[in-house]
């Protein structure tokens, strides 16, 4: 079995790190570049850098934070936010990101996650999917879960992996900062449609959480914000726990 990851998320806002419940109320979090370094140095797998209000006010992720954050930490980078082309991919690569995550230009223009897969190659395409369930169905939400839409989330799922996504990163906007729990039916039937991995996202509180989207949901990582920007959560700790149940986790000896 492939060893399991566990990924802090920080969602920035004008350059601070922020955390909000259901995408809504938006507090402050911390300085996102120390965050990154303590995150590097305490056991995370990977780090995602999600410029949350980029799309919206309709300009590029701030480049500059993504290169002081790389120049301080070892471990596999994503970020996303405000990706319209590949130009804007580019820039983020050269500036120390190791993958980048598109959403609502994605749904937009589905062909430029095969022109990007195509010229950066798909292991650094992860397709960002926001959803929640409207009238028993799972909807795909865009501009931060700002605009809803018509779309499935499985059946966009599966075309984001066929026009050349590496991975998804699934959001359940309805256990986003609820703490109850990641949305793990959902997760699983993700994990029955596709090939490539599915990350999970929106709702963990406790350990127990974090234990059920691996071995209920089958998600290949789980990410987190506010559990470990708090400290209730100590990720050196969740991934002893993990293993004890028979999860594979890298560990630090």
């Amino acid at each position: 079995m492939l060893t399991k990851r566990i990924i802090p998320c920080l969602d920035i806002k004008n350059g601070r790190t922020v955390k909000g419940i259901n995408f809504l109320n938006l507090k402050d979090a911390g300085d996102p570049l120390e965050l990154a370094k303590f995150y590097a140095k305490n056991g995370a797998d990977e780090l995602v850098f999600l410029d949350i209000s980029a799309t919206e006010e309709k300009r590029r992720t701030i480049a500059k934070l993504v290169l002081d954050i790389s120049a301080h930490i070892d471990i596999p980078f994503t970020v996303g936010g405000g990706i319209n082309s590949a130009e804007d991919v580019g820039i983020l690569l050269n500036n120390g990101a190791d993958k980048v995550s598109v959403n609502s230009s994605a749904v937009k223009n589905p062909q430029l996650i095969s022109e990007l897969a195509n010229k950066f190659g798909r292991q650094c395409i992860v397709v960002a999917i926001d959803a929640k369930q409207m009238h028993g169905e799972w909807k795909v939400h865009l501009v931060g879960g700002k605009v809803s839409t018509d779309i499935n989330l499985f059946d966009w799922a599966k075309e984001v992996e066929y026009r050349g996504a590496g991975e998804v990163l699934f959001t359940s906007m309805d256990h986003d900062g609820s703490k109850k729990g990641f949305a793990n039916e959902a997760l699983a039937k993700l994990n029955r449609a596709l090939s490539i991995p599915v990350i999970a996202s929106g709702g963990a509180g406790c350990t127990e959480h974090f234990t059920d989207a691996f071995l209920k949901g089958n998600a290949d990582a789980t990410l987190a914000a506010s559990v470990f920007h708090l400290k209730e959560i100590k990720i050196p700790n969740l991934k002893k726990k993990l293993v004890e149940k028979g999860i594979p986790m890298r560990v630090n000896l």
